[in-house]
Protein backbone atom coordinates (compact mmCIF):
# COMPACT_ATOMS: atom_id res chain seq x y z
CA UNK A 1 0.00 0.00 0.00
CA UNK A 2 1.59 3.54 -0.74
CA UNK A 3 0.50 6.94 -0.17
CA UNK A 4 -0.17 9.10 -2.53
CA UNK A 5 1.55 11.87 -0.49
CA UNK A 6 5.49 11.79 -0.76
CA UNK A 7 8.27 14.48 -1.29
CA UNK A 8 12.20 14.32 -2.10
CA UNK A 9 14.70 16.73 -3.08
CA UNK A 10 17.77 15.51 -4.43
CA UNK A 11 20.98 16.76 -6.08
CA UNK A 12 21.42 17.00 -9.61
CA UNK A 13 25.03 15.54 -10.78
CA UNK A 14 25.44 14.50 -14.38
CA UNK A 15 28.39 14.39 -16.92
CA UNK A 16 27.48 18.04 -17.28
CA UNK A 17 24.54 19.79 -15.22
CA UNK A 18 24.41 20.02 -11.60
CA UNK A 19 21.25 21.07 -9.81
CA UNK A 20 18.49 19.53 -7.68
CA UNK A 21 15.44 17.84 -8.63
CA UNK A 22 11.91 17.80 -6.26
CA UNK A 23 9.21 15.20 -6.19
CA UNK A 24 6.25 16.13 -4.47
CA UNK A 25 2.73 14.58 -4.62
CA UNK A 26 -0.89 14.80 -3.69
CA UNK A 27 -4.17 12.98 -2.99
CA UNK A 28 -6.04 13.27 -6.58
CA UNK A 29 -8.54 10.95 -7.60
CA UNK A 30 -6.83 10.59 -11.22
CA UNK A 31 -3.09 10.94 -12.35
CA UNK A 32 -2.09 14.41 -13.00
CA UNK A 33 1.75 15.44 -13.76
CA UNK A 34 3.27 18.77 -13.78
CA UNK A 35 6.83 19.34 -14.94
CA UNK A 36 8.95 22.48 -14.48
CA UNK A 37 12.33 22.60 -16.34
CA UNK A 38 14.60 25.76 -17.23
CA UNK A 39 14.55 26.77 -20.90
CA UNK A 40 17.74 25.11 -21.66
CA UNK A 41 16.50 21.95 -21.20
CA UNK A 42 13.06 21.89 -22.16
CA UNK A 43 13.60 19.45 -24.69
CA UNK A 44 13.47 16.54 -22.20
CA UNK A 45 9.97 17.46 -21.00
CA UNK A 46 7.99 14.63 -22.54
CA UNK A 47 10.88 12.24 -21.36
CA UNK A 48 10.28 13.12 -17.96
CA UNK A 49 6.35 12.42 -18.51
CA UNK A 50 6.79 9.43 -19.75
CA UNK A 51 9.34 8.21 -16.71
CA UNK A 52 6.94 9.30 -14.14
CA UNK A 53 3.45 8.52 -15.80
CA UNK A 54 5.06 4.53 -16.18
CA UNK A 55 5.22 4.73 -12.47
CA UNK A 56 2.53 6.12 -11.01
CA UNK A 57 -1.04 5.42 -11.53
CA UNK A 58 -3.05 8.42 -9.58
CA UNK A 59 -2.40 11.47 -7.71
CA UNK A 60 -0.84 14.98 -8.75
CA UNK A 61 2.65 14.84 -8.84
CA UNK A 62 4.73 17.98 -9.00
CA UNK A 63 8.39 17.39 -10.84
CA UNK A 64 10.64 20.63 -10.53
CA UNK A 65 14.34 20.70 -11.86
CA UNK A 66 16.48 23.46 -11.20
CA UNK A 67 20.03 23.41 -13.33
CA UNK A 68 22.64 25.66 -11.59
CA UNK A 69 25.51 25.12 -14.00
CA UNK A 70 25.27 23.49 -17.72
CA UNK A 71 29.07 22.45 -18.16
CA UNK A 72 30.18 23.82 -21.60
CA UNK A 73 32.76 21.38 -23.86
CA UNK A 74 34.45 22.33 -27.27
CA UNK A 75 31.48 21.29 -29.19
CA UNK A 76 29.69 24.12 -27.12
CA UNK A 77 32.02 26.66 -29.24
CA UNK A 78 32.16 27.89 -32.40
CA UNK A 79 34.57 30.25 -33.93
CA UNK A 80 33.19 31.71 -37.39
CA UNK A 81 37.12 31.95 -38.87
CA UNK A 82 36.15 33.46 -42.19
CA UNK A 83 34.08 35.98 -40.64
CA UNK A 84 37.20 36.88 -38.14
CA UNK A 85 39.58 37.25 -41.54
CA UNK A 86 37.25 39.38 -43.26
CA UNK A 87 36.34 41.34 -40.09
CA UNK A 88 40.15 41.74 -39.94
CA UNK A 89 40.71 42.95 -43.54
CA UNK A 90 38.09 46.06 -42.63
CA UNK A 91 39.49 46.77 -39.60
CA UNK A 92 43.00 47.35 -40.88
CA UNK A 93 41.72 49.38 -44.28
CA UNK A 94 39.44 51.85 -41.96
CA UNK A 95 42.77 52.23 -39.99
CA UNK A 96 44.74 53.38 -42.97
CA UNK A 97 42.13 55.05 -44.00
CA UNK A 98 42.16 57.17 -40.76
CA UNK A 99 46.00 57.60 -40.24
CA UNK A 100 45.91 54.88 -37.08
CA UNK A 101 49.18 52.86 -37.03
CA UNK A 102 48.15 50.57 -34.59
CA UNK A 103 48.49 46.44 -34.44
CA UNK A 104 45.05 44.90 -34.74
CA UNK A 105 44.32 42.50 -31.60
CA UNK A 106 42.92 39.12 -30.74
CA UNK A 107 40.41 40.85 -28.11
CA UNK A 108 39.20 43.70 -30.44
CA UNK A 109 38.16 41.23 -33.05
CA UNK A 110 36.63 38.90 -30.90
CA UNK A 111 34.72 41.27 -29.23
CA UNK A 112 32.44 41.54 -32.11
CA UNK A 113 29.12 39.79 -32.58
CA UNK A 114 29.00 36.54 -33.88
CA UNK A 115 32.89 35.83 -33.87
CA UNK A 116 32.91 33.31 -31.27
CA UNK A 117 29.46 31.95 -30.05
CA UNK A 118 28.54 29.46 -27.81
CA UNK A 119 26.24 27.30 -28.87
CA UNK A 120 22.61 26.77 -26.65
CA UNK A 121 21.07 24.29 -28.14
CA UNK A 122 21.65 21.13 -25.74
CA UNK A 123 21.51 17.89 -27.63
CA UNK A 124 18.15 16.46 -26.01
CA UNK A 125 19.57 12.86 -25.58
CA UNK A 126 22.67 13.85 -24.10
CA UNK A 127 21.13 15.72 -21.23
CA UNK A 128 18.41 13.04 -20.88
CA UNK A 129 20.95 10.50 -20.18
CA UNK A 130 23.00 13.19 -17.97
CA UNK A 131 19.68 13.64 -15.64
CA UNK A 132 18.18 9.85 -15.54
CA UNK A 133 20.60 8.63 -13.11
CA UNK A 134 19.60 11.20 -11.01
CA UNK A 135 16.07 11.27 -11.74
CA UNK A 136 16.36 7.44 -10.97
CA UNK A 137 17.55 8.31 -7.23
CA UNK A 138 15.44 10.88 -6.49
CA UNK A 139 12.25 8.56 -7.67
CA UNK A 140 13.91 5.66 -4.85
CA UNK A 141 13.85 8.60 -1.90
CA UNK A 142 10.32 9.28 -3.54
CA UNK A 143 8.72 6.00 -3.26
CA UNK A 144 10.54 5.54 0.56
CA UNK A 145 8.30 8.51 1.72
CA UNK A 146 5.13 7.24 0.02
CA UNK A 147 5.81 3.49 1.38
CA UNK A 148 6.61 5.01 4.69
CA UNK A 149 3.30 6.54 4.89
CA UNK A 150 1.27 3.97 3.17
CA UNK A 151 2.01 1.57 5.78
CA UNK A 152 0.89 4.12 8.50
CA UNK A 153 -2.04 4.28 6.40
CA UNK A 154 -2.49 0.38 6.09
CA UNK A 155 -2.10 -0.08 10.19
CA UNK A 156 -4.97 2.44 10.35
CA UNK A 157 -7.31 0.73 7.86
CA UNK A 158 -6.32 -2.76 9.44
CA UNK A 159 -7.32 -1.43 13.15
CA UNK A 160 -10.36 -0.38 11.55
CA UNK A 161 -10.95 -3.31 9.82
CA UNK A 162 -10.72 -5.50 13.31
CA UNK A 163 -13.76 -3.33 14.39
CA UNK A 164 -15.61 -4.44 12.25
CA UNK A 165 -14.84 -8.00 12.19
CA UNK A 166 -15.49 -7.77 15.83
CA UNK A 167 -19.32 -5.93 15.28
CA UNK A 168 -19.77 -8.04 12.67
CA UNK A 169 -19.38 -11.00 15.04
CA UNK A 170 -21.87 -9.47 17.50
CA UNK A 171 -23.91 -9.58 14.92
CA UNK A 172 -23.80 -12.74 13.49
CA UNK A 173 -24.26 -14.27 17.66
CA UNK A 174 -28.00 -12.46 17.56
CA UNK A 175 -29.00 -14.04 13.93
CA UNK A 176 -31.12 -16.23 15.10
CA UNK A 177 -32.46 -14.16 17.96
CA UNK A 178 -33.87 -11.79 15.17
CA UNK A 179 -35.59 -15.22 13.42
CA UNK A 180 -37.19 -16.02 17.17
CA UNK A 181 -38.45 -12.07 17.07
CA UNK A 182 -39.99 -12.11 13.69
CA UNK A 183 -41.46 -15.73 14.56
CA UNK A 184 -42.97 -14.94 18.15
CA UNK A 185 -44.37 -11.00 16.48
CA UNK A 186 -46.06 -13.03 13.53
CA UNK A 187 -47.43 -15.70 16.39
CA UNK A 188 -48.10 -13.80 18.32
CA UNK A 189 -50.43 -11.05 15.47
CA UNK A 190 -52.54 -14.00 14.56
CA UNK A 191 -53.73 -14.87 17.94
CA UNK A 192 -54.08 -11.44 18.39
CA UNK A 193 -56.66 -11.21 15.47
CA UNK A 194 -57.96 -14.28 15.26
CA UNK A 195 -57.72 -15.73 19.15
CA UNK A 196 -57.04 -18.88 19.67
CA UNK A 197 -58.59 -20.26 16.30
CA UNK A 198 -55.54 -19.44 13.90
CA UNK A 199 -54.20 -21.57 11.38
CA UNK A 200 -50.55 -23.14 12.90
CA UNK A 201 -49.96 -23.86 8.55
CA UNK A 202 -50.49 -20.52 7.62
CA UNK A 203 -48.43 -18.92 10.61
CA UNK A 204 -45.91 -21.06 9.28
CA UNK A 205 -46.01 -20.17 6.18
CA UNK A 206 -46.14 -16.19 6.67
CA UNK A 207 -42.98 -16.78 9.37
CA UNK A 208 -41.17 -18.46 6.27
CA UNK A 209 -41.77 -15.46 4.10
CA UNK A 210 -40.94 -12.92 6.55
CA UNK A 211 -37.42 -14.61 7.22
CA UNK A 212 -36.61 -14.86 3.80
CA UNK A 213 -37.35 -10.88 3.74
CA UNK A 214 -35.62 -10.22 6.93
CA UNK A 215 -32.95 -12.72 7.57
CA UNK A 216 -29.19 -11.28 7.43
CA UNK A 217 -27.36 -14.69 7.02
CA UNK A 218 -26.39 -13.78 3.30
CA UNK A 219 -25.54 -10.52 4.25
CA UNK A 220 -23.51 -11.55 6.77
CA UNK A 221 -21.54 -14.30 4.67
CA UNK A 222 -21.05 -11.69 1.89
CA UNK A 223 -19.05 -9.08 4.24
CA UNK A 224 -17.05 -11.90 5.07
CA UNK A 225 -16.22 -12.81 2.03
CA UNK A 226 -15.62 -8.73 1.48
CA UNK A 227 -13.17 -8.63 4.25
CA UNK A 228 -11.25 -11.52 3.34
CA UNK A 229 -10.53 -9.93 -0.33
CA UNK A 230 -10.05 -6.65 1.45
CA UNK A 231 -7.09 -8.05 3.57
CA UNK A 232 -5.54 -9.40 0.12
CA UNK A 233 -5.94 -6.33 -1.94
CA UNK A 234 -4.36 -3.85 0.97
CA UNK A 235 -1.34 -5.88 0.58
CA UNK A 236 -0.79 -4.79 -3.12
CA UNK A 237 1.34 -1.74 -3.59
CA UNK A 238 -1.34 0.01 -5.71
CA UNK A 239 -5.08 -0.87 -4.38
CA UNK A 240 -6.93 2.75 -3.67
CA UNK A 241 -9.46 2.48 -5.98
CA UNK A 242 -10.37 -1.06 -6.36
CA UNK A 243 -10.42 -0.95 -1.94
CA UNK A 244 -12.78 2.35 -2.23
CA UNK A 245 -15.35 0.32 -4.64
CA UNK A 246 -14.63 -3.06 -1.99
CA UNK A 247 -15.91 -0.10 0.65
CA UNK A 248 -18.99 0.56 -0.88
CA UNK A 249 -20.04 -2.51 -1.45
CA UNK A 250 -19.41 -3.48 2.03
CA UNK A 251 -21.33 -0.19 3.43
CA UNK A 252 -24.44 -1.92 1.28
CA UNK A 253 -24.39 -5.02 3.32
CA UNK A 254 -24.57 -3.03 6.55
CA UNK A 255 -26.98 -0.74 5.46
CA UNK A 256 -29.16 -3.57 4.22
CA UNK A 257 -28.46 -5.29 7.83
CA UNK A 258 -30.02 -2.21 9.58
CA UNK A 259 -32.76 -1.86 7.51
CA UNK A 260 -33.84 -5.61 8.43
CA UNK A 261 -32.73 -5.09 12.27
CA UNK A 262 -35.48 -5.57 15.46
CA UNK A 263 -32.60 -5.90 17.77
CA UNK A 264 -31.27 -2.84 19.45
CA UNK A 265 -27.84 -3.54 19.92
CA UNK A 266 -27.54 -5.25 16.19
CA UNK A 267 -28.60 -1.50 15.55
CA UNK A 268 -25.82 0.04 17.47
CA UNK A 269 -23.43 -2.05 16.01
CA UNK A 270 -24.55 -1.57 12.55
CA UNK A 271 -23.67 2.30 13.54
CA UNK A 272 -20.37 1.54 14.69
CA UNK A 273 -19.59 -0.70 11.34
CA UNK A 274 -20.72 2.39 9.29
CA UNK A 275 -18.61 4.80 11.38
CA UNK A 276 -15.71 2.48 11.12
CA UNK A 277 -16.00 1.87 7.17
CA UNK A 278 -16.38 5.70 6.82
CA UNK A 279 -12.97 6.35 8.85
CA UNK A 280 -11.65 3.81 6.24
CA UNK A 281 -12.68 5.56 3.10
CA UNK A 282 -11.28 8.83 4.59
CA UNK A 283 -7.85 7.34 4.50
CA UNK A 284 -8.20 5.12 1.27
CA UNK A 285 -8.26 9.02 -0.02
CA UNK A 286 -4.71 8.91 0.40
CA UNK A 287 -3.77 5.71 -1.14
CA UNK A 288 -2.70 5.35 -4.69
Amino acid sequence: MKSMTGFTHHALSGNRLQGTITLKSYNNRFLDIAISLPPSISGIEPRVRDFLGSRISRGKIECTIHVRKIEASLDDIVFHAQLAQVLAGQLRGLARECGIDEKLSLDTITRFPGIIEMNSENDELSVWESIMPSLEEAWREFEESRLREGLATQSNIMREMERLKSKLSEIETQADALEKIVSDQITTRFKDLLAENYDQGRVLQEVAVQLVRLTINEEIERLKAHFSAFESIAAQATCGKKLDFLCQEMNREVNTIGSKSMIVSISHAVVEMKDALENIREQLRNVE
